[in-house]
């Protein structure tokens, strides 16, 4: 009899830990949730930040083979992409396909927002790169950055999966100049500033949580 009586307190007692422990992991959970949404409402941010945008437009800065951008209007697959670094800044380079004969790039780069330009390649052009400015087409260009960077190549880029490059860019109110050299010389395109609202992405394969 005392043997079965020590054997009820004893679960009894297991019980009782194992409702205490329950308690206190709900409360610590509910806890984290407040103070998750406490964050999200009243908590410092960036006020100029994308993340709204992000979320419903999908994120630029994740773009990679196999992604769909419908872009003013008009549907490309992203054939490939490079990521570039220098000096622990990164950006990206992504090669669009309409599979329809209209191809383009797109760049991505927080410097520190987010800019997304439009790239089409430009033919024939005799301007080299060097002046503090530039003309093409009747436009004046004026030097932003010059540099080499690492890369790597994923997908249909027409490069290799690892090297290095340099570059000088141009600017001109929203429009942009560049000049890159892979190794085989420079070559030249002329891009443009896209707002938000001029594109929106259709990842593959998203990531869990994304």
């Amino acid at each position: 009899m005392e043997i079965l009586l020590i054997i009820i307190v004893a679960l009894l007692l297991i019980i009782a830990v194992v409702v205490v422990f329950r308690f206190l992991s709900d409360r610590k959970a509910q806890k984290a949730d407040a103070d998750a949404l406490r964050d999200r409402a009243y908590g410092p941010r960036d006020p100029f930040s994308t993340a709204d945008d992000d979320a419903v437009r999908g994120d630029p800065r994740q773009l990679k083979p196999g992604d769909l951008v419908e872009l003013r209007g008009e549907t490309f697959a992203v054939r490939g992409t490079l990521r570039l670094s220098q000096s622990g800044f990164e950006w990206t380079e992504n090669f669009l396909d309409t599979g329809t004969g209209r191809k383009a790039w797109i760049s991505v780069e927080d410097d520190p927002d987010l800019e997304v330009v439009l790239w089409h390649e430009c033919k024939g052009v005799t301007v080299s790169p060097g002046p503090d400015a530039v003309e093409l087409d009747g436009r004046r260009y004026h030097s932003d950055e010059a540099g080499s960077a690492d890369f790597a190549s994923t997908g249909t880029t027409g490069l290799g999966g690892r090297g290095s490059m340099r570059y000088h860019d141009y600017e001109a109110g929203d429009e942009r100049l560049s000049f890159e050299d892979f190794g085989s010389g420079w070559e030249c395109a002329r891009g443009e500033v896209i707002a938000r609202s001029e594109y929106r992405i259709y990842p593959t394969n998203p990531t869990p949580g994304s």
